[in-house]
């Protein structure tokens, strides 16, 4: 037999050999990086679930850092083209939702996919009618391709196989985006203060030393620490040994550097739902004094201990902080419109960069705006009713593997008026984990 080498080699050697290309070849790299994630992605697919998970947790940690490398070689890329690339490498299972299986079926699992998929298609063809083709194409891909994947993955990934596998890719991952976190606060390199010099997110910071919030190797902040907490709750409760909770050290300070509180909180929902249960509270306990511990320190002994405690005292502040204001002045503008934006504008936005545009903060903000009242209403029961599943799920089961989902399940709510939970890397993180919610060897045995 020849030797097949496992989907993560390759899609290392892309991601590798695509920064050290950058360089060489300049904007060449983009169409090749691309390609490269559609190939990588086809050869992981082949080898299951498991495997493919671990190449797009690669590709979805580390393109938006080869992505800043190149831009740096090349000029600045406004659309972020090779964004595209790890989306390209979860549509590879298209084929699969649409042909492998001999009969269609139907479980209640996958009602809130195809509610969510139709309120996508909506929005698509709101921005299309109004000639915004660019914009409909974007949004569809960013929402629908993590659906699509979740849909195929719905009856054929196991549970506690996708979960280890899961853990396994964050405990290398984490480490390495939390220790490039710590030294890009320190001393952001250069092509990660032309980014943040073009790119028109306003909550990167500023691209000097020690004022960056963090975003590692990802697309900004928010993208980071969303990321990183999901990982350290998969890592902290399916890998309980004391090296992997150390190993975690440098990306909870990534994390904190960050200033998002609304993944702080999303983690700590996570921790406090797995406190409810038997099976893993001990290990809750353990992890929430190693927290504080780890909080204590860094916003004592380190040269940036003021910024995260003065960001650690904001979240007392409550409807007095000024992010939640905002978040309220949102709502108001949209009520005022003369229509109140009944219908929605599609995946439509001004730039935030623009004057005088709206930020978009949050689901309920997102879906009011992309679909309107209605359409909106409903996008946004279907992702609750998702996030009540894995919930559900763990109180009946029991498992520790069924209580880490419904951890994510409870983060997932936490955020939902705060933060976009269907888009890109976080529409896939959430829509996979969603999905996996029965241990299916287990039941083959039984």
């Amino acid at each position: 037999m020849v030797w097949q080498p496992p989907g993560w080699v390759l899609a290392a050697a892309l991601i590798c050999g695509s920064a050290l290309a950058a360089g060489v070849v300049g904007g060449a790299t983009r169409p090749l990086f691309i390609a490269g994630c559609g190939l990588v992605g086809l050869y992981a697919w082949r080898q299951g679930p498991a495997a493919h998970l671990i190449c797009a947790l690669l590709l979805f940690a580390f393109a938006p850092f080869v992505r800043r490398l190149v831009d740096l070689s090349a000029g600045f890329d406004p659309a972020g083209l090779m964004l595209t690339g790890p989306l390209l490498a979860l549509l590879v299972c298209v084929p699969q939702l649409l042909f492998g299986r001999r009969k269609p079926v139907f479980i209640p699992l996958m009602l809130p996919l195809i509610v969510v998929a139709g309120c996508v298609v909506y929005a698509a063809l709101l921005s299309m009618l109004q000639g915004d083709f660019a914009n409909a194409a974007s949004g569809t891909l960013k929402w629908l391709a993590p659906l699509l994947y979740a849909g195929a993955i719905l009856e054929e990934a196991d549970r506690d196989e996708m979960l280890d596998a899961a853990a396994s890719t964050f405990a290398v991952i984490l480490p390495i985006i939390g220790a490039y976190g710590i030294f890009q606060y320190v001393n952001p390199p250069d092509w990660d203060r032309y980014w943040m010099q073009y790119a028109s997110i306003m909550s990167a910071g500023e691209p000097i030393p020690y004022g960056v919030r963090t975003f590692s190797t990802l697309n900004g902040p928010a993208s980071f620490a969303t990321f990183t907490a999901l990982g350290l709750l998969i890592v902290w409760f399916a890998r309980s040994r004391w090296q992997y909770l150390l190993l975690t050290c440098p990306a909870g300070i990534g994390l904190l550097l960050s200033l998002y509180r609304t993944a702080w909180i999303s983690l700590a929902v996570g921790v406090a739902f797995c406190l409810a249960f038997t099976a893993t509270r001990r290990l809750a306990v353990a992890i929430l004094i190693g927290a504080v511990v780890l909080v204590v320190a860094a916003a004592t002994l380190t040269p940036f201990g003021d910024v995260i405690g003065e960001r650690l005292v904001t979240l007392g502040e409550g409807s007095q902080d000024g992010s939640a204001q905002e978040r309220i002045d949102e709502f108001v503008t949209l009520w005022n419109q003369w229509d109140s934006s009944v219908f929605g504008t599609g995946f439509t936005f001004t730039d935030v960069g623009t004057a005088g545009a709206m930020p978009i903060d949050g689901m309920i903000i997102a879906c009011w705006l992309t679909m309107g009242i209605v359409v909106g209403l409903v996008c946004l029961g279907a992702l609750v009713a998702a996030a009540m599943n894995m919930i559900i799920t763990a109180w009946r089961d029991g498992n520790p593997h069924a209580i880490i989902i419904g951890a994510l399940g409870c983060g997932a709510l936490s955020q939902l008026p705060l933060a976009n939970l269907t888009s890109g890397e976080s529409g896939f993180m959430f829509w996979t984990f969603a999905v996996l919610l029965v241990d299916r060897k287990s039941a083959v045995r039984t």
